[in-house]
């Protein structure tokens, strides 16, 4: 599927929420429980999505409308155990558009984004859902951990990481 990826704006922070919605509510439950769904989604807020930081690179994904984000951050999240340079912080696919190749052209953006900085090491936390998708990008698997979403739930998310252009 033929997409346009361009860089986000403060415009579009609702469509990146509403996309990010529909994909954990639809798609979040190929590995994880109904409860555990309804923690990861709840209180999603447009204002979230750091669209023109100096530290983050928000990308795009639409046709006659937005079908899917893509995050990065230029320096690693506290949260990574392994040592990188830079953060996948989400690549999420409105349902509609899964599976047709959009989350791998947001990917590709991002990573070419990743070299332009100079990053040479990349490091992410991936649902059970999305470890295949980045497996099949050429990250590896660091550890799993425990994700404490609210009322306690929690889910387990895979730590990954890359050498870019080794």
């Amino acid at each position: 599927m033929a997409v346009s990826i361009r860089v986000a704006t403060p415009n579009d922070a609702e469509r990146i929420r509403d996309v990010h919605l529909r994909s954990i509510e639809e798609l979040g439950g190929q590995a994880y429980s109904e409860t555990q769904v309804e923690a990861w989604a709840h209180d999603r807020d447009p204002g979230e999505y750091p669209i023109e930081t100096e530290t983050t690179h928000v990308l795009v994904a639409e046709d006659d409308a937005v079908l899917g984000f893509g995050w990065l951050r230029y320096d690693a999240g506290e949260h990574l155990q392994a040592l990188v340079d830079g953060e996948i912080v989400a690549v999420y696919v409105h349902p509609s558009a899964a599976r047709r190749g959009v989350g791998s052209q947001l990917y590709s953006a991002l990573e070419a984004e990743a070299d332009r900085r100079g990053l040479e090491l990349l490091g992410l936390w991936a649902s059970l859902n999305a470890v295949p998708f980045y497996k099949t990008h050429g990250y590896d698997r660091v550890t799993d951990h425990a994700l404490e979403l609210r009322a306690g739930v929690e889910l387990t998310v895979t730590e990954l990481r890359k050498r870019l252009f080794p």
